[in-house]
């Protein structure tokens, strides 16, 4: 008998000890889904307006000491109200939030039996990670944990020289106790904060991640299991989900000094790139010590909120078209209809109240095809007696012809500078004809 079932008994024991290795391709294509959202880099160095973490790395034991023992006690972000950034993010049309709950220092901003070095020895004794999470959560934002393998603090307690995968011991794949110590944090984080939806390993993921697996078999792992590019985009689109992670300013945590922020205008243009070559963004802000956002990182939100209440459907549930541009024109496809959405640079470009003739000879055109201006009803122009603001479409053999009116007044001055986006619905892919086809059919009609 046990002859006969020792090779089922064996295959059982071994379907039951195999390790989960990627995400799960529905989980994926949810991810893909969502296209936006918020990072959020904040630990207790803010206050002093560090770059986060890294001035451990080859520092001095007397700064290190300081770091490490004096900080904490000074910091208590007394304004800190995570229901602010959590409506700003849904707004901003920010589908789910990563969020730093240790970066490369080792510190903890939850309340972790790992470590004193965490949170709950600040003067601010409170679970920032909790409640981050809760309020996100009550705005129907998916909740991701940003979790560094690395841990300078760790390394400084155990006489390991602090730097990043300079030495064998960095790597938890080689140090035993820090691995040790990275699974009971990632087990306190996906144990006791309910469902975590994706988890971004910022070092050696190898061990972590299966690990997160098992805990969570439907958490979705993206840097450590996905390209996420920092601060660069892709020349072409990526196969497969990939994300982009960039900064306002010119720094992840808050930096109180010369600081430039892109424009609400540049960060527009950025997630339209992205989504059209198959990304999603990951904006970061840099909340300040005392727990609020900057305000030139507010105001980009609330513009990015604007853009976001016209034209959303164009960002998300979207896919690539089978062309990413066509001259400066940007597509996104709808991912279960043949909808198109043509990103059409606006402010200068495209003026209020004026018409402007498009020729798109990639999109061709059908007795079903509609194409409308997202959020604009083409009827009227304010304050304009019989304007004509109809859209005007005609297939022709150079392609779709569109003639519309960028009538939507979303600024008071009229100077919205933002892109207004073309939905185009029922059209099909017209491959464009090569100059060997040309002459073939010119030597055809001879």
């Amino acid at each position: 008998m046990l002859k006969v079932f020792f090779p089922v008994l064996v295959f059982i024991g071994l379907q039951a000890s195999a390790q989960q290795t990627v995400n799960k391709p529905e989980r994926e294509q949810q991810f893909i889904d969502w296209g936006f959202g918020m990072f959020i880099h904040w630990s207790f160095d803010s206050q002093v307006g560090a770059v986060i973490s890294h001035s451990m790395a080859g520092a001095s034991a007397d700064y290190v000491d300081r770091l490490v023992h004096e900080l904490p006690k000074t910091f208590n972000p007394k304004k800190f109200d995570p229901e602010e950034w959590a409506v700003a993010a849904k707004l901003a049309g920010m589908k789910y939030v990563v969020f730093t709950t240790k970066h490369h220092s080792g510190f903890c901003m939850w309340d972790t039996k790992t470590t004193p070095f965490n949170v709950m020895n600040t003067p601010f004794k409170r679970d920032i990670t909790k409640e981050l999470f809760d309020a996100f959560r009550k705005q129907g934002i998916a909740i991701g944990v940003y979790f560094s393998p690395d841990d300078f603090n760790y390394l400084y307690e155990n006489k390991i020289p602090i730097g990043r995968l300079q030495h064998p011991q960095h790597y938890p794949a080689n140090n035993a106790g820090l691995m040790n110590l990275d699974k009971a944090q990632v087990k306190e984080l996906l144990t006791n904060y309910g469902k975590i939806d994706l988890i971004f390993f910022d070092g050696p993921a190898e061990g972590l991640k299966e690990y997160a697996w098992k805990l969570q078999p439907d958490i979705i792992v993206t840097r450590g299991q996905m390209q996420t590019p920092e601060q660069n985009l892709p020349d072409k689109p990526i196969p497969g989900p990939w994300e982009a992670c960039f900064t306002m300013g010119t720094d992840w945590q808050y930096k109180p000094t010369n600081d430039p922020h892109k424009s609400g205008t540049e960060i527009i243009n950025m997630l339209i790139e992205t989504r059209a070559k198959g990304g999603n963004l990951l904006m970061n802000v840099g909340p300040k010590p005392n727990g609020e956002l900057q305000i030139e990182q507010e105001a980009r939100l609330q513009e990015l909120a604007l853009w976001n209440l016209v034209n959303q459907e164009a960002i998300h549930d979207v896919r690539t078209w089978n062309l990413s541009k066509e001259g400066n024109i940007w597509f996104t496809k709808a991912k279960d209809t043949n909808t198109v959405y043509a990103f059409v640079q606006g402010g200068d470009a495209w003026k209020y109240g004026t018409r402007k003739e498009f020729v798109f000879k990639t999109l061709e055109a059908n007795g079903k095809t509609k194409v409308s201006v997202l959020g604009y009803g083409s009827n009227l122009l304010e304050y304009k007696e019989g304007f004509d603001a109809k859209v005007y479409t005609a297939s022709t053999p150079i392609g779709l012809v569109v003639s519309a009116v960028n009538g939507h007044r979303l600024y008071t001055n009229n100077q919205w500078p933002n892109p207004v986006i073309l939905k185009i619905e029922n059209v099909t892919y017209k491959k464009a004809v090569t100059k060997e086809e040309k002459q073939k059919k010119i030597d055809g009609a001879l």
